[in-house]
Parts: structure tokens; C-alpha cells; sequence
């Protein structure tokens, strides 16, 4: 009777994450930009000029009666460039920390993201932006011009001063010399529309709190873009003077990065100009800045004194104190930790529905369903440039892709990984969003392991070695080997191991951990995983679809090519080459009707292609909160574009006292 209620329950979620999908894929995720030659309004639930005062949390009104602190009014920016932050629910009480599990240093993001605090952020349906760090913006008639307004007053969590000049330094000194590791995004560079040149843009100070970006040929998602690729698009430059060579010398910066524990150079700037949100010496626009060492049990996240945003009453937030990550070694301590009520809101995949609904009041925290743009919820990427030569030949022929997927039973794998809720189909567009495709779903999906072994022996691989699994055409082992960061995916693995040895392909499945795996990644040394496609449109979000840069497995060292120029990976041929010159014709598009168009092309060359080979269905992601804690969202839309939790905006999250 209870796993029948569970199972209701379960379906009722699935429904209503379903239905708010084809309500919101009405007014539909799809390629934007604001009106040109417009300024847009400031994303606020009421003007600051119409708040009487500003209040703050008792720890920081402590330290402005002991003097350590200044009053808030001269914390913040100008009265009227105070961004005033929505509320989901109601005005939130101060105190309290949000308490989450996260897997160490390597785990940054499951800090980073909530506490981003990007120049344009997406707005809630995910159709274009709105200014964050940015007061606001003009663009010229041809999009080749944008003038981009900052916060007057506005200051980093060190009470310095943050201005145009951070935004300028970090342009010429650390993005353009691709100092922290990162090339030159693309959201930097227009597309002649004819020739498909490629033109970087020039970033230029107007006044200390305006700069201007400006192409050489129409970007028109260019806010867009810059609201992915390059999230913050400013850095200290107070700070960073101190560390980077470029000012202190090669030698004193190798001393430096020493101190910090690392041994090179290289290391210790992509820590510091990339990652900088756990280091606590490095200042912040964040709601809460790191307070110790990242390597501590306990990584803390203090609040911000001098945040930016208050509430419509003039509260400054964030509402919450702290963030206090506990590190966890196995992902099961997740679960166990969120039934214990050692955390209050953290998310789960699909698999942890069962257990999670059923404990939700004895647990005391409600299980909400955020509907996600998942391809597939169990599915694998095989590396088109991969290193070993002949597993190269093997996952580029289109046969091989065809033969791994029939071979597998989805039923069980949607019964067994899903619980049934992950529809037995291939990885595909979900209907609703952006560059769906009929009938893709259905493609390669039919059980048939006679079909898989035609094909194989097609291909060449009929030698068979003592326990009659197949042998490379040159007598040598094949083995597809899995690399996976942790063990989340074991019952679905253990699943595809089955069918693929019942067709003569040897599998060894190897999990390391999440900082490896990543290594792995770039070091181009990954042959197939289970990383997911996850996007809410290629327009916004190419790089897991379209070869920029060394990002996702099945595009490998195509990406180090195009990211290099040229000078290092592997250069796209064929459909992949294909894909790149759809993307420079969305980036060189000067229309809505043409990104759409052109859009459409890149996913159907993944339609025909398959490079992920997705077993079951998408399923919602699961966020589960206590019931002590308010202004969290009951649905929304979990992407990376959007930060996943910190879609939601977390500086207004509060603890029920």
C-alpha cells in the first residue's frame, strides 16, 4: 500500500512537472534580445527611491555599534542603483545557516552556483535577460553597439570600490591573455555574414561606471551569450595587482602562488581568477563570501556586508547568515544526511524519489520537482577523438552508435534505473523546447540484439578472443571502457555492461573522483561516460552541442582545435565541421528568424549522428527543502544556464525562526 502511494505520488509530480512544461513551452525558451536602442528597465519589485530605509541582519548591526563596520547607507550603492530583489513568497526573517553536503574543492560548483552573481542573468522562463550586476544597458539598431550602465557606489565584499576599471582590467589583463586558463569565449566574437570572419570585439571605459562592447558585425544574442560564456565579466583588479606576473614578476608570482600550496604558476591563476569564490582573501560581489580554508569538514560562506540588493521593505540581504558545506565521500551520505535534517535544501536526482517522498514528514522537508532540458536520463557519450586509434575509428563509424543502441532492453533500464518514469527512448529535444524534432525519440530505440550483431560484424569486428568477446579488425583487445566521478549511475551501468557483453563487446567500468574525472575530460582521456546533454537552447548554450572549446566528451579535441585555432586537437570533418559553420551562421545572424533557423540545422545534425546514445527519458530534478526554510520556488526550471539552485535566488531564501 505505501509503495502504491509512493507511486501515485510520483506520478502526480511527473504530471504537474509536464503540464508546467507545456504551459511555459507556450511562451517558450527561444532566441532573444532586447529591443535596440532601448534601455532596459532594472529586473526590481519596486524602485529604490520609493524605500524609506535599509535595515540589516543583527551580526552585521553588531559590528556597526562595536565600529568595526560602517552604517549600511554607506555600505551601499546610490540609493537609486540599489537593486531591489523579488521576493517568491513573502519578506524573510534574518539568521540561520543553509546547510548542504558537497564533495570538497573539486565540488566548487555546488557553492559557486547558488552564490553566482553574474552581470545578466536569465529571467525565470529562461527567454532572455535581465541586469544583475549591470544597472542596465542601450543597444544600437544594428546590435553591433552595447553600452552597458554598472551600479553607482556599488562595492566588493572588501568595501573597495567596484567600477568600470574592474571590468576594463579583467578585459585586458586576464580574459584577452586568457590568464586563468580560459580562451577567449565566443560570445566575444561577431561573424561577418558573408565571408565568416571572425572579429573579436573591443571592450572600452566610458566613465567609471559605464563601459561600452562593440563589434565589428552584428551579435545579437550577445547578452545573452555573455549571461553563459562569461558569467561575471569583472574581476578585483585591487586584488588580483597582487598576484598576477604581469605585475609582480614571473618569480615573486611562483613565491605566491607557493604560499597558497601550489606548485606552479599556471594552477594557483586558474584557482584564483576562475575559481575564486572559494579562496576567502579574494573579494567578491557574492550574497556570502568563503571564511576558511575549502580543504576544512566544514567549508563556511559568511554573509556579504557590502551586497548589493535588498528586499522591497529595504532589508538587505542575504536573509541567511551562512553557507555551511559538510564534506561527503559517497553520494549516499546525501540521502542519509538529508533524512537526518543534517541539511535543509539540496538537490537529488530522480533515482532518490522513492526514499525521499516516503520520509517527507517524518523528515520534516518537502520534495519539490523542477522540470529540467535533459535529453536522457541514463545514456553515454562515446568520444569521437578518443586517443586509441582504433576505439577513434570504432565510435566515428555511425554503425557502431547504431549497434550499442539496439543492443540494450530500455524497458528494463526505464523500469530498473527510473522506476518507469524515464520514458524506454533515445536522447533527443524534449518536446517543448527549442529544436525538438518528431520522431527522434523513437530512432534506434527497438530492442535488437540481432540487428546489433549484424552490424558489428558489418563493421569488421567478427575475430573473437578465449571468452568469445569481440577483437579489434587487427586482432587486438577491445575493451569500451566507462569513466565515471562517482557511482550514481551503477545500476544503469551494470545494465548496459549486460547487454553489450551479450553482443560480444567487452566492458570495464572505472570510477574515480569528480576532480580525475574532469582531468580526464580535458586531457582528452575519457572514452565513453554517462555526461549528459542538458540544454535549454543551442543558441544560448552551443558548447555541449557545437565544438568551441574541450568541454564534453563526445566532441573532444575537436573543441582544443577550434578553441586553439587550429594550433593543438583534432579538426572537425564531416557533420562535425558542419555544426561549426551552422554556429557561425547563428552568430552572424542579424534576425531572431535566422538564429531559429540555423539553430534547427545543429540539432538535426545531432539527430542524424546520435553521438549520445540515450537509453531512457528525461526526469525532473528534485529539491528537497525543510520545511523551515522559505521563499523557495515550488517549480522552476533546473538548468546550468540558468545555475541550477541559484536560479531560484537564493539571497532571498530565509530560515523560519
Amino acid at each position: 500500500m505505501k509503495r502504491n502511494k509512493v507511486l501515485t505520488a510520483m506520478m502526480l509530480l511527473i504530471y504537474a512537472v509536464v503540464f508546467t512544461a507545456c504551459e511555459d513551452s507556450a511562451s517558450s525558451p527561444s532566441p532573444s534580445a532586447s529591443a535596440p536602442g532601448k534601455e532596459s528597465a532594472s529586473p526590481t519589485a519596486a524602485a529604490p527611491s520609493q524605500i524609506a530605509g535599509y535595515k540589516e541582519a543583527p551580526m552585521l548591526a553588531k559590528l556597526v555599534s562595536a565600529g568595526s563596520l560602517k552604517p549600511v547607507t554607506d555600505r551601499m550603492p546610490d540609493k537609486d542603483d540599489i537593486m531591489v530583489e523579488r521576493v517568491t513568497d513573502q519578506i524573510g526573517q534574518y539568521g540561520g545557516d543553509w546547510k548542504m553536503p558537497w564533495g570538497g574543492p573539486n565540488d566548487r560548483w555546488a557553492v559557486g552556483q547558488p552564490t553566482e552573481e553574474a552581470l545578466f542573468r536569465f529571467n525565470k522562463d529562461g527567454s532572455g535577460v535581465e541586469p544583475n550586476v549591470a544597472k542596465s544597458y542601450e543597444v544600437n539598431k544594428d546590435s553591433t553597439e552595447f553600452t552597458i550602465h554598472l551600479r553607482k557606489g556599488m562595492k566588493w565584499s572588501d568595501g573597495v570600490p567596484f567600477t568600470a576599471d574592474d571590468v576594463i582590467f579583467y578585459w585586458e589583463h586576464m580574459l584577452t591573455k586568457e590568464t586563468f586558463g580560459k580562451k577567449i569565449y565566443d560570445a566575444y566574437y561577431s561573424v561577418d555574414p558573408v565571408t565568416g570572419e571572425k572579429a573579436l570585439a573591443k571592450v572600452t571605459k566610458v566613465d567609471d561606471y559605464t563601459f561600452k562592447v562593440t563589434h565589428k558585425y552584428p551579435s545579437v544574442q550577445f547578452l545573452e551569450r555573455v549571461a553563459i560564456d562569461n558569467k561575471w565579466f569583472f574581476a578585483p583588479a585591487h586584488f588580483q595587482k597582487t598576484i598576477l606576473p604581469e605585475f609582480v614578476g614571473e618569480d615573486k608570482a611562483l613565491e605566491i602562488a607557493k604560499q597558497w600550496g601550489f606548485a606552479d604558476v599556471k594552477s594557483f591563476l586558474v584557482a584564483t581568477g576562475y575559481y575564486y569564490w572559494i579562496n576567502p582573501q579574494i573579494p567578491t560581489l557574492r550574497a556570502w563570501v568563503a571564511k576558511n580554508d575549502p580543504n576544512s569538514d566544514q567549508f563556511i560562506m559568511e554573509r556579504n556586508p557590502y551586497y548589493w540588493k535588498v528586499d522591497s521593505e529595504g532589508n538587505q540581504l542575504p536573509y541567511m547568515d551562512r553557507i555551511v558545506a559538510t564534506k561527503v565521500q559517497d553520494p549516499a551520505q546525501r540521502v542519509l544526511g538529508a533524512l537526518a535534517g543534517n541539511y535543509n535544501l539540496l538537490d537529488f536526482d530522480f533515482k532518490d524519489f522513492t526514499v525521499l517522498k516516503e520520509n517527507e514528514k517524518k523528515a520534516g522537508f518537502s520534495v519539490l520537482s523542477w522540470s529540467t532540458p535533459t535529453w536522457s536520463s541514463a545514456g553515454l557519450q562515446f568520444n569521437q577523438t578518443i586517443e586509441d586509434p582504433n576505439l577513434r575509428k570504432l565510435f566515428q563509424d555511425i554503425r557502431f552508435r547504431e549497434a550499442v543502441s539496439v543492443a540494450v532492453d530500455r524497458k528494463e533500464v526505464s523500469e530498473i534505473v527510473t522506476n518507469g518514469l524515464g520514458a524506454p527512448q533515445q536522447a533527443s529535444v524534449p518536446e517543448g523546447l527549442v529544436g525538438y524534432q518528431k520522431g527522434w525519440a523513437e530512432q534506434w530505440s527497438q530492442f535488437d540484439q540481432a540487428r546489433a550483431n549484424k552490424l558489428l560484424d558489418e563493421i569488421g569486428l567478427t575475430k573473437r578472443d578465449k571468452n568469445n568477446f569481440r577483437m579489434n579488425a587487427d586482432g587486438s583487445d577491445l575493451t569500451i571502457t566507462i569513466i565515471e566521478p562517482n557511482t550514481n549511475s551503477a545500476s544503469f551501468l551494470e545494465l548496459v555492461k549486460k547487454y553489450y557483453e551479450q553482443v560480444g563487446l567487452k566492458v570495464d567500468i572505472k570510477v574515480v573522483d569528480t576532480g580525475t574525472h574532469n582531468d580526464l575530460k580535458y586531457a582528452n582521456k575519457i572514452p565513453v561516460t554517462t555526461e549528459n546533454i542538458s540544454l535549454v537552447n543551442v543558441a544560448f548554450r552551443p558548447d555541449t552541442l557545437v565544438p568551441l572549446r574541450v568541454l564534453t566528451p563526445w566532441l573532444g579535441n575537436y573543441g582544443l582545435y577550434t578553441s586553439s585555432n587550429g594550433k593543438e586537437g583534432v579538426k572537425p570533418e564531416g557533420d562535425v565541421a558542419l555544426i561549426l559553420d551552422d554556429w557561425n551562421k547563428v552568430k552572424s545572424s542579424t534576425t531572431k528568424e535566422d538564429i531559429l533557423k540555423w539553430s534547427n540545422e545543429i540539432i538535426k545534425l545531432h539527430q542524424k549522428n546520435q553521438w549520445l546514445i540515450g537509453y531512457a527519458g528525461p526526469t525532473p530534478k528534485l529539491i528537497v527543502a525543510s520545511n523551515k526554510m522559505g521563499n523557495v520556488p515550488k517549480t522552476l526550471v533546473f538548468a546550468d544556464e540558468f545555475r541550477s539552485i541559484g536560479h531560484g535566488h537564493p539571497a532571498q531564501f530565509f530560515i523560519k525562526q
